[in-house]
């Protein structure tokens, strides 16, 4: 679990532990592109830092690029304001480390999938689903992506895994447990994340037929059951 260094500057942003364990997996040196950059919080801290040389704030809508840009405008050289959805923003190779904050795992995927250039061992990925995590580890997987680490963080009054992840090419399908929980077993909050996790694994399993699928998701929740 990689944690972030602290800083004194007073003009830097504070952030969340959620946005804290995001900026802790992006590696010192290396420009950086935050897709949904919403207040833009995240992008000046990186560029205010000087963690990052080169700061992409990044966001489909009008307005909250707007907000970033003025966030971000005492380190206005090294942070570009784009407006746009997704990946397409970028040129392949202007960003090394790619945020994607904030968005359910669904659009995640659909936009790593827009952006074939992404599975490429080069670039680094910090991804913080707002839904979904169990779907997303999932799809990662399928895709060749691998999950280095993860941070469990309580922001706004829930648990968020904020993930790294790589490309390496191995396709696979992973087993239901890791979907779950991924790499977050055993970390400070565990508990607290799988309490979280429960009811929507119990609402999951009302919708499911006798069959395979439902006795796997019933060891699952056996399996909760004895982490809560």
């Amino acid at each position: 679990m990689t944690t972030l260094p602290t800083s004194s500057n007073p003009r830097l942003p504070v952030l969340d532990a959620r946005l804290s364990a995001a900026a802790a997996y992006v590696r010192p040196g290396h420009p950086a592109a935050d897709i949904g950059c919403d207040h833009g919080k995240l992008s000046a801290w990186l560029a205010g830092s000087g963690r990052c040389p080169r700061v992409f704030a990044c966001d489909l809508r009008p307005d909250p690029l707007e907000k970033a840009r003025r966030r971000c405008a005492p380190w206005a050289d090294r942070v570009d304001c784009r407006l746009g959805s997704g990946l397409e923003v970028l040129a392949p190779g202007e960003a090394d480390d790619i945020i994607i904050a904030g968005m359910g795992a669904e659009t995640i995927l659909d936009i790593l999938d827009a952006a074939p250039w992404v599975a490429d061992g080069r670039y680094n990925l910090v991804l913080v689903p707002a839904t979904k995590h169990s779907l997303l580890r999932l799809g990662l997987a399928r895709r060749g992506f691998a999950l280095q680490e993860e941070t469990l963080a309580f922001a706004a009054g829930r648990w968020y895994s904020v993930m790294n992840a790589r490309y390496d090419g191995n396709t696979h399908t992973p087993d239901a447990w890791f979907c779950l929980t991924g790499k977050t077993t055993g970390q400070p909050g565990f508990g607290d994340y799988c309490a979280q996790q429960y009811p929507k694994l119990k609402k999951y399993r009302l919708g499911l037929a006798p069959g395979p699928e439902a006795e796997a998701v019933d060891g699952l929740i056996r399996r909760l059951e004895g982490n809560t």
